[in-house]
């Protein structure tokens, strides 16, 4: 496979799959859900998959129809990626409305839905019945990571693709070959991701990305009572707020600097009554995209300290397999040294608990606060 496919690794058995599809018609179908881990380029097949049906030439990633739906500008391929907590039922009415319309460029109306975990019971029995019924030329593309994420009745009218995670060799070669990363500092990043494709590229290009890694796998070593504990939670949850402050001020400012001129606000930014609504629904988003933001970069820090417990428990062990965390074995061996297994495996306990609540909306800090206290040694 080439062209379109090439920058999805390690997913050959799950592309076959789409690229039967994609060649023989009675192997196609009008609703898939492309399910894998994070990391595991599940956008990129289902955005690669539209491609493919669009192109004359079956995905070769050179022509107008590849560039198009790569680069989001096909006008036949409607992409949704919500940066919020969930997807809303007014823009699953807004993507049922277009699945209603003939395409009027490419072979298909394509929909992709990345984010399709994050429609509540509710949104997903309004997109339902369109799923159910199609028009003949539609196709939804589903993704989220399992199939138990989505609806019962969403599932069982999607032909499921599952993509696996990559080896961190392939996802090594991806940056090698992509971003010219050196071969050694590709497969260090792409072990401390665990073949998060995202994350390794993250690591591998940027030293502020891999000093706060840094700064989070230390909270196992220094965490030694009550009130280093609280201090940790108070830093881990005081980073996300700056991560997510910072990734949202300047986006946030030019989104409603837009709307404004839009609405044509005056100089002074003054609007008619009827139409500040607007300008508040949009403050209202970007809120819940940073309450989103800022939970993605905690549970995140919290994976990156499972993988950690990991390696001290593969060395308490004696398992003959790569750290994830190799640059830092001098800290495993110590921490593996100076506790037992039981504790490993409660420390990985608390830290999966962490990540439950923070999935449950439970208060970010409370959740930290938690897991760090649960993290200091029993003696």
């Amino acid at each position: 496979m080439t062209g379109v496919w090439d920058d999805v690794v390690g997913q050959e058995r799950a592309l076959a799959a789409l690229q039967q599809a994609v060649d023989d018609p009675t192997a196609m179908t009008h609703a898939w859900l492309v399910t894998g881990p994070p990391g595991s380029g599940r956008s990129h097949a289902a955005r690669a998959f539209a491609a493919a049906l669009q192109c004359p030439d079956k995905g070769c990633g050179a022509c107008q129809a590849c560039r198009q739906v790569m680069g989001g500008t096909h006008p036949d391929v409607k992409r949704v990626a919500t940066e919020k907590v969930t997807i809303s039922i007014d823009e699953v009415r807004e993507l049922i409305t277009t699945a209603q319309q003939t395409p009027s460029q490419g072979r298909w109306r394509v929909i992709i839905i990345e984010d399709a975990d994050r429609m509540t019971e509710r949104t997903s029995n309004v997109l339902l019945k369109s799923i159910e019924e199609p028009p003949e030329r539609t196709v939804w593309l589903l993704c989220a990571p399992s199939s138990q994420d989505v609806a019962v009745t969403i599932r069982s009218r999607c032909r499921i693709v599952s993509l696996v995670t990559p080896s961190p060799d392939s996802v090594a070669a991806l940056l090698v070959e992509r971003d010219g990363i050196q071969p050694d500092a590709a497969l260090e990043a792409a072990r401390a991701a665990q073949s998060h494709i995202g994350v390794a590229r993250r690591l591998a290009r940027d030293a502020g990305a891999r000093a706060r890694r840094d700064q989070v796998l230390a909270l196992a070593t220094e965490i030694r009572g009550v009130g280093d504990a609280v201090l940790a939670a108070a830093d881990l949850v005081a980073v996300a707020d700056e991560d997510a402050k910072a990734v949202s001020e300047e986006r946030d400012g030019a989104e409603k600097a837009e709307l404004m001129e839009a609405l044509g606000a005056d100089e002074s930014g003054r609007l008619p009554p009827a139409l500040r609504a607007q300008v508040k629904q949009l403050e209202d988003d970007q809120k819940r995209r940073a309450t989103r933001m800022k939970r993605d970069v905690l549970d995140r820090a919290i994976l990156d300290l499972m993988s950690l417990y990991r390696d001290v428990a593969a060395v308490q062990v004696g398992a003959d397999v790569h750290l994830v965390n190799e640059s830092h074995r001098g800290h495993i061996e110590q921490l593996a040294g100076r506790t037992t297994l039981a504790d490993t495996v409660r420390c990985l306990d608390a830290l999966g608990t962490a990540r439950t609540r923070l999935a449950g909306n439970v208060a970010p800090l409370l959740a930290i606060e938690a897991m760090t206290l649960s993290l200091r040694p029993v003696n």
